[in-house]
């Protein structure tokens, strides 16, 4: 059996969306704009990742072709992340996304309240 080229497009398309939404990929990339950083920078700078979960998730974004890793021969090592040019354009719609965030936060904040007011279970009758 074929798959078209639509559905593999499809496929593509799921995977990098939940690339790019993913939480520690999104904070990856807020971090490492305006510079080049190193590992321990990055799992400093991004509280709460693991060291596990951090080098995923470079290695995803790196496939992607959204971080470049450069390793300098010194010694010890010396590894450096950096956004490509298409991370530096995701950099850009992800400040969107949080400008538009602050924009409506009041808005959704009273949506919610008005939302789980109007679907809240009856109080249970006392006896």
């Amino acid at each position: 059996m074929t798959t078209s080229p639509n559905a593999d497009n499809g496929a593509l398309l799921s995977d990098v969306l939940a690339r790019i939404g993913d939480k520690w990929s999104v904070i990856v990339i807020c971090r490492l704009d305006g510079r080049p950083r190193r590992f321990n920078e990055l799992r400093r700078l991004a509280e709460g990742i693991t060291q596990r979960m951090l080098s995923a998730t470079l290695r995803r974004l790196e496939r992607d072709g959204l971080v470049r890793r450069t390793v300098y021969a010194t010694v010890p090592p010396q590894v450096e992340y950096a956004l490509t040019e298409r991370g530096r354009s995701l950099h850009m719609i992800l400040y969107q996304l949080v400008d538009w965030t602050d924009d409506h936060l009041s808005g959704i904040q009273a949506s919610r309240a008005a939302y789980d007011a109007a679907h809240a279970a009856p109080p249970e009758p006392r006896e």
